[in-house]
């Protein structure tokens, strides 16, 4: 019996490769939404070439209601990949805006209207939980959710994944993403100061984007062939697991090695940011792993491969390092979207999200000898080599504010209201049938809104008030003063009495001011 999968953003790197995953699934029938320009016009053709008439394409835009309903229509499952990511996110807001925000609510509407809905899965990303540091390196899911400063990407995400939340639909997942591994990587990441966003002392765990596609295939497969009611209505962590786990300065040294050089020998670190990124390790990237065993070889098998296919890369090798770093990354310094730029030109807003203060960034320097590099064990008080195991995460887990080793079954009025005092708030519920977790509660945020949401949305996915979160403005510098689950990770990266308000103007430049 054939299964007709609907599916946004196969022309991404996640796309491409869950399209050629799912063909390998004989019942599957693919109907895809593109957008009509050059690109996805090839990948139709090629697609169609391929595998014939199992894949449908037709073009559109996610934030046209109709569109949507069109790709809904008559299918058994909605997989929602379709994002603007950075750095056109920062160069194009709308366009984020239309993708992240527009198009999700209106796949949603569309989904709710029809009378027997597909399954919808939708790709949420682990910007949603902003920036983490050496001091709780480790995160799962139900951690708070506080997308970095002028991120619209992470903003605009976080705001799509709370209407499906809030949504409807009967049944959804919601699969935060890691980082992505894919061929093109180092190439993409030359083009643009985005690069010098990563600091060198974030854990990332990273994931390739065959691996996500294989995921996918797998969740299909088992669900096809056997049911998997225990996995809907329910948000996960994708990650590559152990294997992919590392830094920022790992990172860069490892693809850095294919053309002769590594981190410190191209880069300084006073080029890179030193907060306000996203990433971190997944203390629960084993579930979706252990289910659907998707994770794959290592990050060194990445760049091998990588190496393997591009053998201009070893023609760098006898070119001297300094030349390198003038040629391929001083000039992105340059670049609008680089941290060295907004010092060099006094961008208030950015030097203060990204580094605190200018002298924070004077402190820094251009020397490695000066800056402490994690992952060699130079934070005083921090062993990588320890911190890094999974038996760490225990350790420094974040809390959520209840027990939240209870079944979910159990989880009772009180749990509830003890996670919204952790948030500085109440949950204004004065009944509440045990373990109904998808009920729609009242509750009040420490700033005074009054908002609806389910248990499972602020309990399980981290979320808490809508009216305080907006696109274009960050104000978490004040709510964490009276939210504790804020304040745990908030001040790992910031001082307590820093009172900075964020936003954009009308003209999209950065802006901030400092509040009583």
């Amino acid at each position: 019996m054939s299964v007709v999968v609907a599916m946004t953003g196969a022309s991404g790197n996640m796309g491409q490769a869950a399209v050629k995953e799912m063909m390998a699934l004989p019942f599957v029938h693919l109907k895809l939404l593109l957008l009509n320009e050059k690109r996805e016009r090839r990948l139709k053709k090629k697609w169609q070439k391929r595998y014939g008439d199992r894949v449908e394409v037709f073009f559109g835009n996610l934030k046209n209601l109709d569109d949507c309903r069109t790709l809904v229509c008559k299918t058994d499952y909605v997989i929602n990949m379709a994002a603007v990511i950075p750095p056109l996110a920062d160069k194009r807001p709308d366009l984020a805006r239309d993708a992240n925000v527009t198009g999700v609510k209106n796949l949603v509407t569309a989904i709710e209207e029809l009378s027997v809905q597909p399954k919808f899965i939708h790709i949420s990303t682990v910007a949603l939980y902003g920036n983490r540091n050496y001091l709780h390196p480790w995160g799962r899911v139900g951690d708070p959710l506080l997308p970095s400063v002028y991120d619209e990407y992470g903003m605009s995400k976080l705001i799509g994944e709370r209407i499906v939340l809030d949504s409807k639909i009967n049944t959804w997942a919601v699969l935060r993403q890691t980082g992505m591994l894919y061929e093109k990587l180092l190439m993409s990441n030359i083009s643009d100061g985005l690069m010098f966003h990563t600091p060198f002392n974030v854990p990332i765990e990273w994931v390739t984007d065959r691996d996500s596609g294989v995921l996918i295939k797998n969740l299909l497969k088992e669900d096809h062939e056997q049911g998997a009611s225990d996995f809907w209505k329910n948000v996960y962590n994708i990650g590559g697991g152990a294997a992919y786990r590392t830094t920022g300065y790992e990172t860069f040294d490892m693809g850095f090695a294919m053309i002769g050089g590594g981190t410190e020998r191209f880069m300084r670190p006073n080029w890179h940011a030193t907060r306000n990124f996203h990433c971190m390790w997944f203390a629960d990237s084993d579930v979706l792993e252990r289910r659907y065993a998707y994770q794959s070889r290592s990050m060194a098998d990445f760049w091998s491969d990588i190496k393997k296919k591009n053998k201009y890369f070893a023609l760098a090798k006898p070119i001297p390092s300094s030349w390198i770093s003038a040629l391929v990354f001083k000039r992105l310094l340059k670049d609008k979207n680089a941290p060295y730029r907004w010092v060099k030109e006094g961008n208030e807003g950015r030097i203060k999200a990204f580094f605190g203060s200018k002298k924070e960034w004077e402190r820094i320097g251009e020397k490695w000898d000066g800056f402490s590099v994690w992952c060699k064990n130079e934070i005083a008080g921090h062993n990588y080599q320890e911190e890094i195991e999974p038996s760490y995460a225990e350790r420094c887990k974040l809390s959520h504010g209840y027990d939240d080793s209870k079944p979910n079954a159990e989880i009772d009025l009180a749990d509830l209201q003890s996670a919204a005092r952790f948030r500085g708030g109440e949950c204004e519920a004065t009944a509440f049938e045990k373990g109904d977790l998808y009920a729609t509660l009242d509750w009040k945020c420490a700033e005074g809104h009054s908002f609806q949401a389910s248990p499972f949305t602020v309990l399980k996915a981290g979320h808490w008030c809508p009216h305080c979160i907006r696109e274009g403005r960050w104000n978490f510098d004040l709510l964490a003063k009276k939210n504790p689950f804020y304040a745990q990770v908030w001040y790992d990266s910031h001082e307590q009495d820093e009172n900075a308000l964020y936003w954009f103007d009308e003209d999209h430049a950065s802006r901030f001011e400092v509040t009583p």
